[in-house]
């Protein structure tokens, strides 16, 4: 680019880069934040200048001239010592959007005009949604025109509450499916929102808003281990259970056994009566359920800081919870298979009892040669025995 005198393709490209292709200023510049007319400098030579590329001052002010934008230049009249009195062009002024975009240039007119086309079906809806179809422009622009009739038949239907008792992808839609409603969540929830004034924000959520069901999340297992609590759960040997299906579901047996890993979990010997629920992890909130007081609950994770942690925050919902193969006897029969804890936990747990923080101290001020002993690496008579003492 020329540093003065700059030419009609100069100003085209310094506006592409800085107006046309930086999104937050083209979005500022549809929206009027960045208001108009735009005021370019053309950087007018000094006598010196003009005297050293003299070919360049006159092609300078010949194509300014001949443009096609001569009514939106400031001209000013300039007396230069050596090369007499010129009309120089002095700014551009580009005085609304429409401006900006012919002078950028036909690619910039073929995107504009797509746009306009892409709006038209939720225009037609509510001409008031455009500051958000403009908020969301980069991803409308990935979009068909098909997909933007979608949306428009999207918002004509959804209303308040229809989704009540089923799931996002259940709703009664016509002539759109909901996968492209659950693709398109965010764009939708903000288009919504503007329409029925802020009704979607203060619902927390389209979700919440059309009275759908949350998603199950934080999945567990759940595995009968004896014959007796396998014929109650219909006859089946695993289950995976949502943490709010489990909170309302009395699992029918009278020992519970939470244990933290999956594997471990898997490997769990026959039991009388027992229920073992696992592969949670640090997840123990559905631990709250109501209908736990009346079991038999235990649980079996790691000896280490975190292992120990989780047990702590297991105890806020159930205080009196029994932890099975979480002590010091266990970990010196197997502290040649221990490994060392990456990242222990700094704080002591508050709901631990005495010989647990013991044993959580020794370990995190590194008593042991490692500090932590994984809940697999414990033999299988072991386990076995321990659990049939605890059911027991």
């Amino acid at each position: 680019m020329n540093e003065w005198g700059l030419l009609p393709e100069d100003v085209r490209a310094l506006l592409r880069q800085k107006e046309w292709a930086s999104a937050k200023h083209l979005r500022q510049r549809l929206l009027g934040q960045r208001r108009f007319p735009l005021q370019v400098a053309l950087r007018v030579p000094t006598g010196a200048q003009a005297l050293r590329r003299v070919s360049h001052f006159h092609e300078f002010i010949k194509q300014w001239r001949q443009s096609t934008y001569n009514d939106q230049i400031l001209w000013v009249q300039k007396q230069y010592r050596q090369l007499g009195t010129h009309d120089v062009p002095s700014s551009l002024s580009l005085k609304n959007m429409q401006a900006l975009i012919e002078f950028i240039g036909p690619k910039a007119v073929a995107r504009s005009e797509h746009w306009e086309k892409l709006m038209a079906p939720v225009m037609e809806f509510d001409p008031g949604l455009y500051p958000v179809l403009v908020r969301h422009l980069l991803a409308l622009e990935n979009m068909s025109a098909d997909d933007t009739t979608l949306i428009a038949r999207l918002l004509s239907q959804l209303h308040k509450n229809i989704g009540q008792g089923s799931y996002l992808r259940a709703l009664p839609l016509k002539e759109v499916d909901t996968k492209f409603l659950e693709n398109n969540l965010t764009l939708i929830s903000d288009l919504l929102d503007a329409h029925f004034d802020g009704e979607i924000s203060r619902a927390n959520g389209l979700v919440n808003w059309l009275g759908c069901l949350d998603l199950p999340k934080a999945w567990l297992m759940v595995r009968p281990l004896c014959r007796h609590t396998r014929q109650n759960l219909c006859g089946l040997p695993i289950l995976q259970l949502s943490a709010q299906t489990l909170r309302e579901t009395t699992l029918p047996a009278g020992n519970i056994l939470v244990v933290e890993n999956n594997q471990s979990g898997y490997g769990l010997p026959a039991l009388d009566d027992t229920i073992a629920v696992f592969g949670g992890g640090a997840n123990v909130s559905w631990l709250d359920a109501e209908w736990l007081h009346g079991k038999n609950v235990a649980y079996w994770g790691d000896i280490d800081t975190w292992g120990f942690s989780i047990l702590s925050d297991a105890r806020r919902y159930l205080p009196d919870l029994k932890a099975l193969m979480m002590d010091k006897q266990t970990f010196i029969k197997f502290r040649q298979r221990a490994i060392e804890e990456p990242s222990p936990v700094e704080q002591l747990p508050p709901n631990l009892f005495a010989e647990e923080i013991e044993l959580f101290d020794a370990l995190q001020q590194g008593d042991y040669r490692h500090s932590r002993l994984e809940q697999e690496r414990l033999s299988s008579d072991y386990i076995a025995n321990q659990l049939l003492s605890w059911v027991s």
